[in-house]
C-alpha cells in the first residue's frame, strides 16, 4: 500500500463485506454497460467526440487529471441540459453488457458480493439499472460507490447541475483504490476481482487479485493499454461471459489466480 495519505471522502461508503471469501468490484461505464454513459452525454449533448477524446488522451498520458478532464466534459453538458433530461437519455440509450445478467445472477447464487465502483454519478447508475435488470429487486443487492450530483439552479430542480466528487482532493475525483484497499486489511484476505475499461480505473488496477480489462468491439481499451505499458497482469474480456468463465475457474474449479493469469498469457 502507498505511504501517501488516503484522500478524504465527502460521501459515505457502504459497509465492506467483511466475511466474504470472494468479492467482485466493477467499473460501470463501458464495462457493465455497452457504452460509457458519460461519453454518450458529452458526445451527444456536450462538445462532442473529438474534444472528449482529446481530453481522454491528455489524461491517459498524465498531462491532465481525470478529475479536471471529466469536469470539463460535464460542464459542456450541465449548463444546457437538465439532469432529468440527461438521465432519461441514458435510460433510453444505454444497455447492459450481454453477459452481465448471467454473471450477476451467478454471483448472487454463490453469495458473492457485487460492488459497482464508478466515476459516474449514482442517480444515473441507479436509473439505468432499474430500467434494465429483469427484476428490480436485484438492484438492492448491488452496492454502488460513485460520485453524486448537486443541483445548482435556484429552484433546486436540476435545470443546472454539477458533479460532486467523492474525493475532491484526488486527481481521480473518485479514487477507486479506496473501495478496494479496506479488503486488504482483513485478516482472512478475500480474493478480489476487479473489472474495468478506462482511465478512471487506473487507481484500482494494481490492487485487485484478478484484474479484468474490457476490450471494445473495435479492439480499444485504455485500461488494457495502461496494463501493458505498466506490465500489470490482467485478463482481457469482450463481455462478462469471459469474466464468468474465469471467476468460476477460481471459485468452483480450484484454480489459483496465478494459474488463470498464466493461461491468459501473463
Amino acid at each position: 500500500m502507498s505511504s501517501e495519505e488516503a484522500p478524504k471522502s465527502v460521501l459515505p461508503y457502504p459497509p465492506i463485506h467483511a466475511d466474504a471469501p470472494f468479492v467482485v468490484l466493477s467499473d460501470w461505464d463501458g464495462t457493465i454497460t455497452d457504452r460509457d454513459s458519460n461519453d454518450y452525454l458529452v458526445d451527444n449533448l456536450g462538445f462532442g467526440f473529438e474534444k472528449r477524446r482529446e481530453l481522454n488522451l491528455e489524461c491517459l498520458s498524465g498531462r491532465m487529471t481525470f478529475r479536471d478532464s471529466f469536469a470539463e466534459m460535464l460542464d459542456s453538458v450541465n449548463q444546457k441540459h437538465a439532469f432529468e433530461e440527461c438521465k432519461n437519455e441514458l435510460k433510453k440509450n444505454i444497455k447492459l453488457d450481454p453477459g452481465f445478467v448471467n454473471f450477476y445472477t451467478w454471483c448472487r447464487s454463490k453469495k458473492i458480493p457485487f460492488v459497482i465502483v464508478s466515476s459516474g454519478m449514482a442517480p444515473n447508475i441507479k436509473g439505468v439499472l432499474e430500467t434494465l435488470l429483469p427484476n428490480q429487486e436485484d438492484t438492492k443487492d448491488i452496492d454502488i460507490i460513485a460520485n453524486e450530483v448537486k443541483f445548482t439552479d435556484p429552484e433546486g430542480t436540476g435545470k443546472t447541475w454539477e458533479i460532486v466528487y467523492r474525493h475532491p482532493t484526488s486527481g481521480f475525483g473518485h479514487d477507486k483504490s479506496q473501495a478496494i484497499l479496506p479488503y486488504r486489511e482483513l485478516e482472512h484476505k478475500p480474493t478480489l476481482f476487479f473489472c474495468g475499461d478506462g482511465v478512471s480505473d487506473l487507481s484500482a488496477a494494481k490492487h485487485a487479485d484478478l484484474l479484468f480489462a474490457k476490450v471494445m468491439a473495435n479492439g480499444h481499451s485504455d485500461l488494457k493499454t495502461f496494463c501493458e505499458r505498466e506490465q500489470i497482469k490482467h485478463v482481457p474480456f469482450k463481455d462478462f461471459n469471459k469474466v464468468l468463465e474465469r471467476v468460476r475457474d477460481v471459485v468452483e474449479g480450484g484454480k489459483s489466480v496465478e494459474q488463470v493469469l498464466r493461461e491468459e498469457g501473463n
